[in-house]
């Protein structure tokens, strides 16, 4: 019998030696020690250190999943820093790199740390480690600062990814409190006094209560009953395919119609002769070759260049060699020799485009600065080409621009009026207006709902992420600006769409199932 247990043991050294040299680089047995019943599980130095590792693990799930959950906006993000570094680079993609890599590394020590304990053996975390733990708190906790303090409205968009999510994140939790259960019964089962053990179990029990009870206080417009869900929100491209193509050119335009967009949205800005033209940035460096044509003038304003000069641009081949977007993919030969030879399209252009296509057209208007010969008749430059130049049907324009809208509304009946804010329902019916056109992050099923019973349908921007377009479904939101029309065309229904008894049924199994088997595992 002795021997049988000692071959045993032996058998059982090659497991606790990979635990313990990945954990502590401590390979030989001699080099380790068990924890005796009713001790501590390490020294005092180690039990210290030990929450700092639990709180460079929560902190680095904390970061990844804010930042994942972000990637809505990764592209706003690096045009952020190009504004500020001067070159274009997929920043985001690195962080979301970095992020995943530091979080796999610090839950393998958690794993390592929670094995050895429930192999019995007294922790040691080797100094190489405790630097990597370090490291890895100080990068989550400065990179969470950083995102409060420079990209406040992230937090908004977290928040609404939990209206999603949280049904699926307390499966993920519960599923963490099973795995959990067997190193917490044996360490408890070890202690020799009841505080000890009480200490041990309580907070356990505590969480694991609370976990089964968050469910009571979830809201998702995505748990919803059948038959009440609204139709599915039209898709506005944003600056056209922008994904697909160079933003703001017809080949992008003609992208979104090709995958069945519904409307397009665009930048206007007026040229130094007067020609509407469509650009997003002050000036022309992002998104031309104006380095290789006009190298002294990179900082000129675009506004101020005549539109002969604009003409000699070149609008495609930046999209090419800096591929704006995360997961673009790749293109054809064919789009590759495309948007190789797009130039800077016109206003004219762009709404002879959406009206032959029956297209709604929605766009900014930037006012040319001071100096400019148009700074005063930009307006009535825009209207011109609406109204006389394009001819667009009037009713596929959604007119946007505050400033002098009364006019607008006298010169050209027929626009649907659209305000970029979210406003007293009486406001808006006195200035006729009939959609409100939001940023994101003020969706809000109930001010949905209640603009929709005055006949005032939202519009909601940039939405790139299946996730959020299904919230914004299941929201009642009436359309959706995106640069993925070609991706969330595709959706049949929303993502994570379910009726409040399949919810109910999801989460008193996930309960029962678990109760059941943190009890064996304590049992046994």
């Amino acid at each position: 019998v002795v021997r049988r247990r000692l071959l045993q043991r032996y058998e059982h050294q090659p497991f606790i030696s990979c635990l313990a040299g990945f954990y502590s680089c401590r390979w030989k047995r001699y080099q380790r020690e068990r924890a005796e019943p009713g001790k501590c599980c390490c020294s005092m130095r180690e039990c210290m250190f030990f929450p700092l590792l639990v709180a460079a693990f929560c902190f680095s799930l904390v970061f990844l999943y804010t930042w994942g959950e972000g990637k809505n906006d990764y592209n706003s993000f690096d045009w952020y820093n190009y504004g500020n570094l001067g070159f274009w680079f997929l920043w985001s993609l690195v962080i979301l790199i970095v992020a995943a890599l530091l979080f796999t590394y610090i839950s393998l020590l958690l794993v390592l740390a929670m094995c050895l304990l429930a192999e019995g053996q007294q922790l040691y975390l080797h100094w190489s480690h405790k630097i990597g733990t370090f490291l890895v708190l100080g990068f989550s906790i400065s990179s969470l600062f950083a995102l409060s303090i420079l990209w406040r409205d992230h937090g908004k968009t977290v928040r609404l990814s939990f209206q999603v999510t949280a049904p699926y994140l307390h499966i993920g939790a519960i599923a963490i409190m099973v795995l959990l259960a067997w190193p917490v019964a044996l360490h408890a089962l070890r202690a020799d006094k009841k505080v000890t053990q009480v200490i041990i179990i309580g907070p356990y029990l505590a969480i694991l209560l609370f976990l089964f009870l968050i469910p009571l206080g979830m809201y998702s417009p995505c748990i919803r009953e059948m038959g009440t869900l609204g139709p599915k929100p039209a898709l506005i491209g944003h600056r056209g395919a922008p994904m697909l193509a160079p933003e703001n050119t017809e080949m992008s335009f003609l992208k979104t119609i090709e995958h069945g967009g519904d409307g397009l949205e665009t930048d206007v800005t007026i040229s130094y002769d007067g020609v509407p033209f469509l650009m997003h940035d002050d000036t022309l460096r992002r998104t031309t070759n104006i380095q290789e044509v006009y190298p002294n003038d990179t900082g000129k304003a675009a506004s101020f260049f005549s539109w002969d000069a604009l003409q000699k641009l070149n609008a495609g081949k930046w999209f090419l060699k800096n591929k704006p977007f995360v997961g673009m993919g790749s293109l054809s030969k064919a789009d590759q020799n495309q948007a190789m030879n797009q130039s800077i399209y016109t206003l004219s252009g762009f709404l002879r485009l959406a009206d032959s296509h029956n297209k709604l057209v929605i766009f900014d208007l930037y006012r040319p600065p001071e100096k400019h010969p148009y700074r005063n008749l930009w307006l009535r430059k825009v209207l011109d080409v609406i109204l006389n130049e394009s001819k667009i049907k009037r009713n596929l324009v959604l007119w946007l621009h505050n400033s002098v809208r009364s006019f607008v509304q006298s010169v050209a009946p027929g626009f649907q009026h659209t305000m970029g804010r979210k406003a007293p329902i009486e406001d808006l019916l006195k200035h006729n207006i009939v959609k409100l056109n939001l940023v994101y992050t003020d969706m809000s099923s109930e001010d949905i709902r209640k603009y929709a019973e005055a006949n005032i349908t939202t519009n909601f921007y940039v939405v790139n992420e299946p996730w959020l377009y299904s919230l914004a479904w299941c929201s009642g939101a009436h359309s959706v600006t995106t640069n993925a029309v070609h991706l969330l065309k595709d959706l049949s229904q929303p993502l994570f769409l379910m009726t409040p008894q399949q919810y109910n049924i999801m989460w008193i199994l996930t309960d029962l199932t678990s109760a059941f088997l943190i009890s064996l595992i304590f049992a046994l």
